[in-house]
């Protein structure tokens, strides 16, 4: 058999991830020619400055501009990040008949429908393995693996940066800031690290998570969003004697039809309890792990690195070669499917379960009252636990609920804070995976 013609590779991007890719591309070459059937020929590199000295990359391969080098290439890999220039370079790509390996969630989270929809017009293919949990392969089995199958719920970690701080706060008893400013030396946060701590870059993956597992568009915008930057030392020493562990979980999740609504997907970011028997409660350090519930394939877990520039860079080799081997085999890029089409739900219509956190006057009758309310809306309390305050003329409860709508736990708290025997409502939080 002869070999297929040498393809040509083109590169924007030379940050931690694109001088990785680069590096083990070139190193590599002889290896993933025999996996291919064809050489991989990298034949440049565009980047914004290119009198930027940077390791391992050949300084004869970069240059500014990118335009000339998509137009040569037969696959262009983007790991430049942010939403322009990188969306016209990939429509471009694409266009000219190019297939596409991103690693940019961002852009995919924003205008991903435009990119997928251009992909499937012209025949070609958005790879994109590297956008979700770096060097974990999520992508391709809900994208192929289970596409036979009824995805209805993903739940995982899926900010490295947020998972360090929040276990640096249960192993070590660090404060917010302290963890946070660890995370920081060691390179873990982002320039912006609102981007991690309060949850945007996590949103953005459960966006593209619920795109795959749902065939479904989500807008960025319907993805319900809160960050960690309320988590307190002393909700994870109280989470820790519980048997419990806090962590930000990205959710998607298939919601039946009801009274309340037809049948829809739930797509959320928030702190949660998880029982320390949880297989994600073992998730440590800046590592991701991703929890897929299947209808026939039943349970399945994947771990992995988050993030790092070879990590992810190893999803993006991936990706390359799964295209490369497509142009050797011939035919048409294959679209993803968004045929369900199903309505994004509110986090009104999620059934879950508080844990709440008061403290009330220590006076008697407080209980009745407070469980008057949680009655009126119909809401069930599991436990209570009260803990003496020495010298306060106030008592702390703990108060865990059985399974009701976010929308009537969300009114609980409303009222209980209004409630006169109620002295401040100290934390609340939602407890998953029971």
């Amino acid at each position: 058999m002869n070999e297929y013609r040498p393809l040509k590779v083109a590169l924007l991007g030379a940050g931690s991830v694109g001088s990785q890719v680069a590096r083990l591309l070139i190193e590599n070459q002889a290896e993933l020619a025999a996996r291919v059937g064809a050489r991989l020929d990298l034949i440049g590199i565009a980047v914004r400055d290119t009198k930027r000295v940077r390791e391992s990359v050949p300084q004869e391969l970069i240059t500014e501009d990118a335009e000339s080098l998509i137009l040569a290439a037969d696959i262009v890999v983007e790991v430049m990040g942010g939403i322009e220039p990188a969306r016209s370079y990939i429509l471009q790509a694409l266009n000219s008949g190019s297939d596409v390996v991103t690693a940019n969630k961002a852009l995919l989270a924003t205008h991903g429908t435009e990119l997928f929809d251009t992909a499937e017009q012209v025949g070609a293919q958005l790879y994109f393995e590297a956008a979700v949990a770096g060097a974990i392969p999520i992508i391709r089995p809900l994208r192929e693996s289970l596409a036979g199958d009824t995805v209805n719920r993903v739940m995982g970690i899926v900010n490295g940066s947020t998972n360090y701080i929040l276990d640096r706060m249960d192993t070590a008893g660090l404060t917010l800031e302290q963890a946070m400013d660890e995370a920081t030396k060691l390179g873990y946060l982002e320039a912006d690290p609102s981007l991690d701590v309060e949850g945007f870059d996590a949103a953005q993956k459960a966006a593209i998570l619920a795109y795959l597992a749902f065939h479904t568009e989500v807008p960025l915008e319907s993805v319900y969003r809160e960050g960690i930057t309320k988590i307190t030392a002393e909700q994870m020493k109280n989470a820790k004697r519980d048997g419990t562990v806090i962590k930000l979980l990205a959710i998607c999740e298939r919601i039946a039809a009801d009274e309340a609504g037809p049948e829809g997907v739930s797509v959320r970011v928030y702190p949660a309890q998880i029982p320390a028997t949880h297989p994600l409660a073992s998730v440590r350090g800046a590592f991701n792990a991703v929890y897929v519930e299947a209808e026939s394939a039943g349970q399945l877990m994947f771990y992995g690195a988050g993030a790092g520039g070879v990590q992810t860079a190893s999803a993006v080799l991936g990706d390359l070669v799964s295209a490369a081997k497509r142009h050797v085999a011939g035919g048409p890029g294959l679209a993803d499917s968004v045929h369900a089409n199903l309505p994004v739900l509110s986090i009104d219509r999620v059934t879950t379960s508080y844990q709440i956190t008061l403290e009330v006057k220590d006076q008697p009758g407080v209980l009745a009252q407070i469980a008057n309310v949680f009655s009126q809306h119909q809401v069930s309390i599991e436990t209570v636990e009260q803990f003496a305050a020495e010298g306060r003329n106030t008592t702390t409860l703990e108060i865990e609920t059985h399974d009701a709508t976010d929308a009537s736990l969300s009114s609980v708290v409303k009222e209980l804070a209004a409630t006169d025997s109620v002295a401040r409502v100290t934390s609340v939080i939602r407890v998953e995976g029971y």
